[in-house]
């Protein structure tokens, strides 16, 4: 049965750029970067891809994103905890799933995601799917590159991309301090 709650959309400024984040009452649904598009241009288009209605306002899930943003762009923490639950088809969520196990600080090639979720003639597919990710940043499609090394596209611009891989990269703990408090 298909649920008629709205999503709730809010804005907030990252140093990347915008980001509208939108969620019902338990999961995060879209985080997506903005680019000059309007808010109503948005709700418009977050309303088609949903299937339900979606009004400007926050509730606790932006606020608890919002915040786990904040950290991650201070190079505090990379640990996301807000529920998801992006919209997509199985294979989309399964490419989704794989892309959540990348570590922080490491990379991934389409074809490492396609050998995972069902054989390299899916590679087309798993660049798609990695496109059509509707959770930026916490489901990190950035992390997926091509399998020479390239920066391959990425749906808030390749710019973001580095900046995101690189940013990461001085995030991740190293030697010694990889391994965390022994006790």
């Amino acid at each position: 049965m298909a649920t008629t709650e709205p999503l709730l959309a809010e804005w907030f400024e990252t140093p990347l750029g915008d980001m509208v984040a939108a969620a019902d009452s338990t999961d995060l649904r879209f985080l997506e970067f903005r680019e000059a598009t309007g808010r109503e241009t948005t709700l418009a288009s977050l309303e088609a891809r949903s299937r339900r209605p979606v009004v400007c306002g926050r509730n606790r899930l932006i606020d608890q994103i919002r915040a786990e943003l904040e950290d991650y762009f201070a190079g505090k923490s990379a640990s996301f905890r807000t529920p998801l639950a992006p919209e997509g088809s199985e294979f989309e969520k399964n490419v989704w799933d794989e892309l959540l196990k990348v570590p922080l600080g490491e990379t991934c090639s389409y074809g490492d995601i396609a050998r995972a979720v069902g054989g390299m003639e899916t590679v087309r597919a798993v660049g798609k799917a990695n496109g059509a990710n509707p959770i930026a940043i916490v489901i990190p499609c950035h992390r997926c590159i091509g399998a020479d090394g390239s920066l391959t596209g990425y749906g808030g611009g390749l710019w973001r991309k580095k900046w995101l891989l690189r940013h990461e990269g001085q995030m991740r703990p190293i030697g010694l301090f990889a391994l965390g408090d022994p006790q």
